[in-house]
């Protein structure tokens, strides 16, 4: 379990979270949504201790963020932040294998190199391991990226917007992966979405932000109605049940 206590944050001036506190157990897809500066992304940052605590306390399974040793965390926890640099000749294998690093610290195993293998299928990626990334579409570089992540074998996954830049197709496909992950592997995976409706048609549960804080929390049944999307997301957007999940119209 990820367990986030009374966390807070400031940024200069900018109170950017104010005393968050939330569980996520183990198992399933849970999407973190709100509207632009709700704070989603300095949670995931906290949370993947891409930043200092200021204030609060996170901690995953037994481990302490902020006291416990980051290599152990390292094999519970694995992040895909926003932005990603790497080599545009870098290939798609060789990208993939940085994320067993954790395991074997610059010296791979027949098993790594097997896990690396699993995950270029997984991602249907094994035809193309040895293009070099400046050769692929962007709905394939982000899948090579959410691989890399995979093969860190973690039990928590953590993807800030990995949908940013692609197109339908490409985002359909990629959450579609993602809830396989999460169904057939056991895989806990919070996510970080704009499209609230890949949030209702994927995830297990929405936790929704707005200006720091939790607004709601729950399946995405009970949490997107109207009343939410006129006061969090501050639109008069339609809502409709469609086969059964709650779809906000444009």
């Amino acid at each position: 379990m990820i367990e986030v206590r009374a966390l807070s944050h400031r940024v200069a001036e900018a109170q950017i979270l104010s005393d968050v506190s939330i569980q996520i157990p183990k198992g399933g897809i849970v999407a973190l949504v709100g509207p632009n500066g709700a704070g989603k992304s300095t949670l995931m940052s906290l949370v993947a201790r891409l930043m200092p605590i200021q204030q609060g306390r996170i901690t995953v399974d037994e481990l302490v963020i902020g006291q416990s040793d980051d290599k152990a965390l390292a094999r519970r926890l694995a992040i895909l932040p926003q932005t990603v640099h790497a080599a545009s000749r870098l290939t798609i294998r060789d990208l993939v294998g940085f994320g067993r690093y954790p395991y074997h610290r610059g010296r791979p195993t027949p098993q790594d190199h097997s896990r690396v293998d699993d995950a270029l299928s997984v991602f249907d990626l094994t035809q193309m391991a040895e293009r070099t990334l400046d050769t692929l579409s962007g709905g394939q570089r982000q899948r090579a990226f959410v691989a890399m992540t995979y093969v860190q074998d973690t039990d928590y996954v953590l993807l800030d917007e990995p949908l940013n830049n692609l197109d339908l197709a490409a985002s359909r496909a990629l959450m579609i992966r993602l809830r396989e992950l999460a169904d057939r592997k056991g895989r806990t995976i919070i996510i970080v979405l704009h499209d609230i409706n890949f949030a209702t048609a994927y995830a297990d549960r929405i936790v929704v932000l707005k200006n720091g804080r939790i607004q709601a929390d729950g399946p995405p049944k009970t949490v997107v109605t109207t009343e939410l999307i006129e006061g969090v997301f501050e639109t008069d957007a339609q809502l409709r049940m469609i086969d059964g999940r709650p779809v906000v119209l444009a």
